[in-house]
């Protein structure tokens, strides 16, 4: 008897949650009706064109202002500034630039540089096959 009553009584639980979630389903249906009813295409488009014009705009000119701020700096900073500065940043890392920096010579400071790496990565590769 207890068995019956407990079917009945899940029974009754499940038609009051069904209940509920009509009610639920049905306020939701209303509320969306009211919303596409008051939605306007056309308007959310022209504001899309709007704005994806306007971001290209800015886009453009964050553009132009980084190119000329670039320029301004680049002819307004002293060339012995940069020099001195590149030739921290080459101390920093254990690069010897010597005097190539200034004499325009680029070419042989990336061919330097690579025989220094050559050099230290052959060195660690005898060291490693001594441990060995």
């Amino acid at each position: 008897m207890s068995v019956r009553v407990d079917a009945v009584a899940a029974r009754v639980q499940t038609a009051v949650t069904m209940g509920k979630v009509t009610k639920s389903v049905a306020g939701l249906v209303q509320w969306m009706n009211a919303t596409l009813k008051t939605m306007n295409l056309e308007k959310i488009s022209t504001l899309m064109e709007k704005f994806k014009h306007q971001f290209e705009t800015l886009d453009i000119q964050t553009q132009q202002m980084e190119d000329t701020m670039c320029s301004t700096m680049m002819l307004t900073t002293p060339q012995n500034q940069v020099d001195m500065l590149l030739q921290e940043m080459a101390d920093e890392v254990g690069i010897n630039l010597s005097m190539e920096l200034l004499q325009g010579q680029t070419g042989l400071v990336g061919t330097s540089v690579a025989l220094a790496e050559q050099n230290e990565l052959s060195q660690r590769l005898v060291h490693l096959q001594d441990q060995v």
